[in-house]
């Protein structure tokens, strides 16, 4: 009788998963809103950015509706999607902040405190996951680039040094609460209508900025 383990399958065999596509197309907006953010382009940094949202939310969505998926490939979209996460939702905000402050070093601990509490955070998740089926302990990261999307709207009204600074105060709060010791809702059901049109209206806003 054969007892060793089954081996693996191709790395790549994973990687063609419909969720797990799914997860890596919003990994390609996260990368445009860094590459525009570098570009100082903050309306299509923006687009990029709340598009790494919707498709965070939809490839579970996806993958809960798929049939015959297996527990591999489950566990290998989890992995997946909690790294694909600290690029979106940490090293993208910290990426904006930095170029919003022209990478004055005034924003370097800034930025540090983005990425370290969304590492921290999802560490977390990872180890103990969901307090119960519709409650987290403390802020979820997409929460973070919900609420900036929307901040962003108002770039321009007011002067850069003023916007900076409530910019970098935001970030600092939501950074706090993503750690914080309370409970918070997970968003989900009838939620991803409405992300999918905020989506879209905030693509729509943003894309007028860039005519």
């Amino acid at each position: 009788m054969n007892d060793s383990p089954k081996a693996p399958r191709a790395i790549l065999c994973y990687a063609k998963d419909l969720p797990n596509i799914c997860s890596l197309v919003g990994l390609l907006c996260a990368i445009l809103g860094i590459y525009f953010a570098f570009l100082g382009n903050f309306p299509a940094a923006m687009i990029g950015l709340i598009w790494a949202v919707f498709f965070d939310w939809s490839d579970g969505i996806i993958a809960r509706k798929m049939k015959g998926r297996t527990k591999e490939q489950g566990e290998f979209g989890g992995q997946l999607d909690s790294l694909i996460d600290i690029v979106s939702f940490g090293i993208c905000p910290a990426v904006i902040l930095l170029s919003y402050g022209n990478f004055s070093p005034w924003y370097i601990p800034g930025a540090f405190i983005i990425v370290a509490t969304g590492v921290i955070r999802l560490s977390y998740f990872n180890v103990f996951g969901l307090v119960d089926k519709s409650t987290y302990w403390g802020l979820a990261l997409d929460n973070n680039v919900i609420i900036l999307v929307f901040l962003f709207l108002f770039d321009g009204l007011i002067s850069p040094v003023v916007f900076g600074s409530v910019l970098y105060a935001l970030l600092m709060a939501l950074s706090a609460l993503n750690v914080a010791p309370l409970k918070t809702p997970k968003f989900a059901g009838r939620w991803y209508y409405a992300i999918t049109v905020y989506t879209l209206a905030l693509t729509l806003a943003y894309g007028w900025k860039l005519l």
